[in-house]
């Protein structure tokens, strides 16, 4: 196995949001009189794509001009943090000169936002906005390589979903479960199953040396 780097998958992966982003949904669609929505009809729906493909489901219409302005006012400010060891995991990283790279199915805004409040940064964001299709589609993996500047075959994609995991797999990435994630499946079959963020040194022990930054 010769992995250079690792792309992270944000929500269940590097930040706990699974009350944060179901919530600012359901405060949405209440805000713009939509049908009632609970938190897990939410997470049902994450597999549609972004935010705004999201809310229009949720909502049972296509949305008007700026009505997405409404997700966006109820996650701005909200309170999230990251997993135990993820920022440690993250310092880590950088110490070894390797760029910190997430692919989320989120907007690139929303992935701004959360990141930021959890105190977060990252070198190079992939939203599910700056691909065609979403997870478990291999676009955004395919594309973190070439701004890498990395073989996709040489990078670790780490979800907690098996969205991720799917995704990695398709673009011949290597699978790493992230076994601490609030969608972490057992049965889904992966390449590597890490139970804490620091796993990830171990996987790339065996590195070659640096990729460039983004």
């Amino acid at each position: 196995m010769n992995l250079r780097n690792v792309v992270w998958d944000m929500d269940g992966t590097l930040l706990n949001s699974s009350r944060v982003v179901p919530e600012a949904f359901v405060r949405a669609v209440a805000e713009l009189a939509g049908p009632p929505v609970a938190a897990e009809d939410v997470v049902n729906a994450y597999w549609r794509g972004t935010p705004e493909v999201i809310l229009a489901f949720l909502m049972q219409r296509q949305l008007e001009p700026l009505e997405s302005e409404s997700y966006y006012r109820a996650l701005d400010g909200a309170e999230v943090a990251p997993y135990p060891g993820v920022a440690e995991t993250l310092a880590a990283l950088r110490r070894r000169n390797l760029p910190i790279t997430v692919f989320t199915g989120a907007s690139t805004r929303a992935a701004e936002l959360l990141l930021r409040s959890a105190g977060l940064t990252a070198d190079l964001v992939i939203g599910g906005d700056s691909v065609d299709r979403p997870k478990p589609a291999a676009d955004g993996m395919l594309l973190a390589a070439r701004r890498l500047g990395t073989p996709a075959e040489h990078l670790a994609l780490v979800g907690d979903s098996p969205l991720d995991l799917q995704a990695a797999k398709a673009a011949g990435s290597h699978s790493a479960s992230a076994a601490w994630g609030h969608m972490y499946d057992p049965a889904e079959p992966a390449d590597s199953i890490l139970h804490t963020p620091d796993d990830v040194l171990e996987l790339l022990a065996t590195r070659t040396p640096r990729t460039s930054t983004p």
